[in-house]
């Protein structure tokens, strides 16, 4: 099969996460945060468990064992190696009456990390344009669904740029998230010049006194250089065509993905100034400790994380909580 066919099979296709909400759908960002992370916080408790299985005292090579688990969990490896160190300091040679506190430890330690590197973004000061980038099969299509309802629900008005112009099904995707959540939807034609499309939706967006525009961008792999080139180029239509404006370029990663996302975060950092990071598919995978990795490695700060298929399934990542949620 081509991949013009391939295109032409999904062009009236969304993702298999891409659904409407039922009517059933779980509320509350802490239940929604819990479920997202599930898988992660089975596993890392798992491991934890395993490591300190038939130890009564944090000694050297109980300390070891602890790090190891941490790293495995997808934490990071200098987040691993500081929180261990942290550890140290707290509980050197401690027994270990109460596994339970040795977890409520880490959570403390953790959300002490996750808020230092921390640095909020306000997504609703506007007028304001968001640039979505990353990789292909990310989720980025969704992520901007998911954004859309989050401005809709704090009385934002917004507006779609589908500036993948790549493949025709990426602006299909857009249009018919545009049409399901009832906003509009700015598009050219397949293999059009996405500047261009930038360009008429900033002007559609003055005219319609809209206070978000989010902007697809294409997906293709982050070691080409003609896609940063063009987010150059689109970066310097909103300059000068929304200079007053405020802009903000969103990274999204899968997290089902582990240390490659934190490999693509890295390469992305250093093309474009990121303002932050979305989190995808947190719900099916144990790797959802690469937030931590993220924000702490790389000290890019994760505002988002994608919990489950619907388009209410986005919560705001708040350190505290996050870090509570894996251990708890």
């Amino acid at each position: 099969m081509s991949p013009q066919d391939t295109d032409d099979q999904q062009r009236l296709e969304l993702a298999s996460e891409a659904r409407l909400p039922s009517s059933e759908a779980k509320k509350g960002l802490w239940k929604k945060l819990k479920r997202g992370l599930f898988m992660t916080h089975t596993e890392l408790l798992g491991r934890m468990d395993a490591a300190l299985k038939g130890r009564v005292v944090l000694d050297e090579e109980t300390l070891e064992y602890l790090e190891e688990s941490l790293i495995a969990a997808d934490l990071g490896v200098e987040t691993s190696l500081q929180l261990v160190e942290r550890l140290k300091l707290r509980s050197r040679d401690t027994e270990i009456a109460n596994p339970v506190a040795l977890r409520r430890i880490l959570a403390d330690e953790i959300s002490e990390l996750l808020i230092t590197t921390a640095r909020p973004v306000d997504m609703t000061t506007g007028p304001m344009i968001t640039l979505v980038v990353g990789v292909n099969g990310v989720g980025k299509t969704t992520t901007i669904a998911k954004l859309t309802r989050w401005l809709l629900d704090r009385d934002q008005a917004v507006l779609l740029a589908a500036g993948d112009t790549f493949r025709a099904a990426a602006i299909e995707q857009i249009v018919l998230w545009g049409e399901r959540l009832g906003v509009g939807v700015v598009r050219q034609r397949s293999g059009g010049d996405p500047a261009a499309v930038v360009f008429d939706a900033v002007q559609a967006a003055r005219a319609r006194k809209i206070d978000h525009l989010i902007v697809d961008t294409a997906g293709r792999l982050h070691t080409k250089s003609h896609l940063m080139e063009e987010l150059g180029k689109i970066g310097r239509v909103i300059g000068r065509e929304a200079k007053d404006w405020h802009c903000r370029t969103l990274l999204v990663l899968d997290a089902t993905t582990g240390h490659n996302a934190l490999a693509q975060a890295n390469e992305f950092a250093k093309a474009v100034d990121l303002d932050g990071v979305v989190l995808t598919k947190l719900d099916g995978t144990a790797k959802g400790g690469m937030a931590v990795a993220i924000a702490c490695d790389l000290g890019l700060p994760v505002l988002f994380l994608g919990v489950g298929e619907s388009p209410e399934d986005l919560v705001e990542f708040d350190p505290g909580e996050f870090a509570a949620a894996l251990f708890d």
